[in-house]
Parts: structure tokens; sequence; C-alpha cells
């Protein structure tokens, strides 16, 4: 049309012959190892799912897939909870789901801040009106028990949040004593287990957390998109008796439910089809080769890289004996420009690992063994890379000593 426009002398508008020229390439996204803080690389098998025929989001065949899907849920988070399904959004949709059902404005509710997810909880609480009672730790500590009850004697507050891996810091906050704590003061307790499901020891029910949110891109190795959650009774006692509805419609789980977990389904939104079959088979994958199997896994891949790193001259960041296994956060040395040992990570290796966000950026790297990432070949190729990109720098070290020492925790 262009060719012939011009030969009959039409005069084509500049932006539109701007379009005639440029060509879209096909897609072809460079291959790397993530080995960051999200997402992980996913299975074979799970993009094979990804792959398989669509169908319509209320046919019968995606309704067993959608029972399926929610059984393995309930296996993954060690849970009897009846509402227990995957959001139709990413891991912040998760968080924002859990808190916009659980606070209504005016609410005073606990928000434990020891890192960069800790304020975006505590900022979510504020947009619904509620009232945040921050408690604080420095950044890679754990939350104390102590600082919990504080707050909860001084306020009237009935819900208290709380990460329990830390994406930013590397810290596990441990969670029984808190959660016992919690329920003394008749207030329920809102976890984020985001980086830690599927990869670290969680049991909602053991733990007595009343609601618990994730996402799909982590230790499950799926694509992001999808935001697992979960609320026992009390909880949806307390969404179901709110005063005001849920301000989100969209996230609104006492409306999800009857679409997600009811036997008689009714629509509520298009689910995300090829999503929900990745995640399907990434739970698979995890009950095939069993929950606490996955997780010693995690435990020794994080163990043997953190003994490589030290080996190397490398501190870690976060709180000793309460280290994620699935996020390591390493101080960046002195004198080290954090974007070049990344950029040449990336570049010359084909591995991503994190910076570090708010008040740690160009403080910390963020190494993530998550899902299929947990294991002896990802901690070896990023413990190589990472000594021949600190050389490049000008970071003095033994050759091969973290290699080595990784080598003798995995054999």
């Amino acid at each position: 049309l262009y060719g012939n426009a011009n030969a009959i002398g039409v005069k084509i508008p500049g932006h539109w012959s701007r379009m005639a020229k440029k060509v879209y390439e096909e897609l072809r996204p460079p291959e790397r190892l993530l080995l960051g803080a999200g997402p992980s690389n996913v299975d074979p098998r799970v993009l094979k799912a990804l792959t398989s025929p669509i169908v319509e989001h209320l046919d019968p065949y995606f309704m067993e897939v959608m029972d399926d899907t929610v059984e393995l849920l309930r296996y993954t988070f060690k849970t009897k909870n009846h509402i227990t399904l995957p959001i139709s959004g990413t891991g912040s949709a998760g968080m924002e789901s859990a808190i916009c059902n659980l606070v209504e404005k005016g609410d005073d509710v606990i928000v434990c801040i020891n890192g960069f997810f800790g304020g975006r909880m505590k900022e979510m609480v504020q947009r619904c009106g509620g009232n945040a009672i921050a408690v604080e730790a420095e950044w890679g500590k754990i939350i104390r028990k102590e600082d919990v009850v504080k707050a909860l004697a001084e306020s009237n507050a009935e819900v208290v949040a709380i990460v329990h891996c830390e994406t930013s810091t590397g810290i596990l906050q441990p969670l029984k004593e808190i959660s016992k704590l919690v329920h003394e003061y008749s207030a329920l307790l809102l976890v984020d287990a985001v980086t830690s499901l599927g990869g670290c020891e969680l049991n909602v029910d053991d733990y007595g957390i009343d609601l618990c949110y994730s996402a799909s891109q982590k230790c499950l190795s799926c694509p992001p998109g999808l935001a697992p959650i979960t609320a026992n009774e009390k909880a949806m006692e307390r969404i179901r008796n709110r005063e005001a509805k849920v301000q989100s419609w969209y996230l609104d789980l006492s409306t999800i439910e009857e679409y997600w977990v009811e036997n008689n389904r009714a629509y509520h939104h298009t689910a995300p089809i090829l999503l929900v079959y990745a995640l399907r088979e990434s739970l698979r994958l995890l009950y095939e080769e069993g929950l606490e199997e996955r997780w010693r896994r995690h435990k020794k891949s994080c163990s043997a890289l953190m003994k490589g790193l030290e080996a190397m001259g490398l501190k870690m960041h976060a709180q000793e004996g309460h280290r994620c296994p699935a996020l390591t956060a390493v101080k960046v040395p002195e004198n080290i420009e954090d974007q070049n040992v990344r950029r040449t990570l990336r570049e010359e290796f084909g591995i991503t690992v994190s910076g570090g966000l708010g008040e740690l950026k160009g403080k910390i790297w963020r190494i993530g063994l998550m899902g299929i990432n947990s294991n002896k070949r990802s901690v070896i190729l990023v413990l190589e890379a990472l000594e021949q990109a600190l050389k490049k720098e000008g970071y003095p070290l033994k050759s091969g000593s973290g290699v080595a020492t990784a080598k003798k925790i995995l054999s």
C-alpha cells in the first residue's frame, strides 16, 4: 500500500512512513542461568505444559486441573485449609489480596519490617486505610518476638503481618514463637512466603499461620503470574464479617473462592489457563520429589554456596543461624563495583545474580538457588564465574578456593 501510494502521488503522514519501514524481528531472548532473587529458570516439563492446547476457563477438563492444583497447593503449604488457590497475578497481587481482605479503614495492623518487602506491606496497609504499626529490625536481622509482644500490648491490633524469607536480605524469620504470641492476643498472623514456599521448611497449619501467600516464579520454578494463597477459617470469618466490602473486587477471596474451590463453580474471571497448567505441573514435580526432600536439597546447596563464598573471603549479610536456604545475601567487598561484577557474570558467563534493594543497593549481591536451580551445577558455576569476575576487578583471592570448598560439602 505504501509503495502504491507513492506511485500515484498520495502523501503518507510521517509516522505511518516510519512504521512502514520498521521491521520487528522474531523474539530471540538470551539463555541465562537465573541465580538471582527471582524468577528462577523454568523446568522443561513446566515449559512443555505451557504449550498444551488451551481450553475454556469453565471447561470440565480445566475444572479437573484446578482441583489438582488446589490439592497440590495444600500439600505444598502443608495445610488443610479449604481456601487454598492461586491468585491470578504476581506475588505482589498475593500480598495485596491478603492485606486488602484482612484490613479495613481504621484497623491497627502490626507490620514487621526488616527489609524492603516489609516496607511494601506497610504501604499496602496504609492504602487500605489501616493504621500500620511498624515493628522494625536492622535489615538482615530477625524480628524479635519481644518487640511484637510490646506492639500487641500497646495497640488494638488484630492482624500481625510478617515476611518469612525477606527477599531483600536473605533473612529467614522464625515463626512458631511469634505465632503463639500473636494468638495469645487473639490476633491473626499474615505471612509472606514468596521466596520460601517450596524451598524452605514451612508448615502453615503447624505454625498456626492464618493467611499465607507466595508466588509461582521462585522455588516452584514456574513462570511469574500466579500467587498461591491459603487462608484458614478464622481469617475467612474476619473477611466475611467485614463492615465494608473488600476494596478490590478482583482480589476479594470471598468471591474468588466461588470459582476456585466450590463444587458448583461460578464465573469470576478468565483464569490464565496456560499459567495454571504450568503451576499444576510444577507442583506435580515437587510432589514427585517430596516436599521434605526438596527442603533438604535447598539446604545442602545453600550450605555449599555459603562455605564456598566464605573460602573466597566474602562475608554473608544475613544474621547467622537465620539464613534462607533459597537466597544468599553476600556483602560486596570494599573497592569493588557491584554493577561491574554483575555485568561480567551476565555478559561473559550468562549468569544473572541480583543486586541490593533500597538501603542495600550496591552493598550486597543476592544469589538465589531456587527450585530447579538448587543443585551442584549451579553452585559450582556461580562460584567459578564470581571468582573470575572478582579477579577482573582486582579482588585478591586464592584461585579455586571457593569451588574446592563447595565440592567437599556437596560430595
